[in-house]
């Protein structure tokens, strides 16, 4: 991450996580139950719309700010002057400090992937990626065991509500920032904004995922620095693909004391005789 101390001004928009509805069990009796919440919330850069997002809404600010820095459309925070999130409009402003931004090359390359809430990649992110190769993280199998315990403890929109992914950054066995949101990539990008915001760099993280450990998902988290990605998910070919390319350590199947190894088996330090 580049240091600076010029962020942008922020709102601090924040929605809460679920709305209460009455539904109706398998016995035929109502109960009420919490829905999770899901807005539109549409991204405008200098006035030119750029995406519309589906987010519970709980960091616009962050997601607004992580999702730019994925998709490559800035580099430094300190291009940009303001990220303003207005509910009423179902828009967040950002403006930069460019006298004259055009947006129309990123824009220009879509691919449709399989992200669930979002599901296109701008720019040549691909491409991108053949320049990143992540720093080599050991990590011990009882810290594993560790961090999936203490993450049980964290998935509290989806004991009430269910209908979320969560993400988290980690370090070791500590939970830094834990993000859920409807779609998981917009969980990713949140956490990527709070690295971003506040000067962070990932290279002793270790990155959590419920969902699939798609092409997508390991391309931000290389993009991010982060060494490990860990989920309680699957993961697809083209996700180990781009995995060995930038050197992630990838972990799928992720749950109580099964794990599963798929790419960076060096960097797990075993002890199957001590646990």
């Amino acid at each position: 991450m580049n240091n600076t101390n010029n962020k942008p001004e922020m709102t601090d928009a924040g929605l809460g996580f679920s709305k209460p509805a009455i539904a109706v069990d398998e016995k035929g009796n109502s109960r009420q139950i919490e829905l999770v919440g899901e807005r539109a919330l549409t991204i405008y850069v200098d006035k030119q719309e750029i995406v519309t997002l589906m987010t519970m809404g709980t960091h616009p600010e962050l997601l607004t700010l992580g999702y730019l820095k994925n998709q490559g459309f800035f580099e430094e925070l300190n291009e940009i002057k303001a990220v303003q999130v207005d509910w009423e409009t179902q828009a967040v402003a950002v403006v930069t400090n460019s006298q004259s931004s055009d947006f129309s090359k990123q824009m220009e390359q879509r691919t449709v992937t399989t992200g669930c809430g979002q599901g296109t990649v701008f720019g040549k992110l691909m491409d991108k990626l053949k320049n990143i190769k992540v720093p080599s993280l050991l990590i011990k199998q009882s810290m594993l065991y560790a961090l999936l315990d203490a993450l049980k403890h964290h998935n509290e929109v989806y004991k009430k509500a269910g209908a979320v992914h969560g993400c988290a950054l980690c370090t070791e066995n500590n939970i830094d920032f834990f993000v859920e949101d409807v779609g998981r990539h917009n969980a990713v990008d949140a956490i990527a904004g709070y690295m971003w915001l506040n000067n962070l760099s990932g290279d002793n993280n270790v990155f959590y995922t419920t969902g699939r450990l798609t092409s997508e998902m390991v391309i931000k988290v290389a993009q991010m620095g982060i060494p490990i990605l860990l989920s309680r998910s699957g993961a697809t070919q083209m996700g180990l693909d781009m995995a060995k390319q930038a050197g992630v350590t990838l972990i799928s199947r992720a749950k109580g004391k099964h794990f599963m190894v798929l790419n960076g088996v060096k960097n797990i330090e075993f002890e199957i005789g001590d646990l």
